[in-house]
């Protein structure tokens, strides 16, 4: 599997924020509420995005274990699956922990 196909196999699932009008939705309000993590959605593909705005506690940005990946002809920047599952797997929420499992059996991650 490729780097991009590591990260969220967002390759070939025609993604492209900037021809989305609904991107200019994301108000300024969202991007510094409570929630840290503001959600976009493409009108097509079976994925979406967190935007995170700042982290909790558990984690620094200098923590974060980043990948390089080519998408749409732009290196984006974004966690590892294995980060991903860290940040994700011991939160309250049981949505982040059910994605925690996914993610988990998707890439084959030990149980950390």
């Amino acid at each position: 599997m490729t780097e991009i196909g590591q990260a969220y196999e967002l390759g070939g699932m025609g993604f492209d924020a900037a021809r989305d009008p609904a991107i200019d939705e994301i108000s300024t309000e969202e991007l510094i509420g409570d929630d840290p993590a503001v959600p976009y959605v493409p009108p097509e593909g079976e994925f979406h995005v967190d935007i995170l705005t700042r982290l909790g506690e558990a984690f620094r940005w200098d923590d974060l274990e980043v990948q390089r990946a080519p998408f749409e002809g732009l290196l984006v920047t974004v966690v590892t699956p294995a980060m991903l599952h860290r940040m994700k797997k011991d939160t309250l929420r049981m949505k982040d922990r059910a994605d925690a499992e996914d993610l988990r059996r998707k890439f084959k991650l030990g149980g950390d």
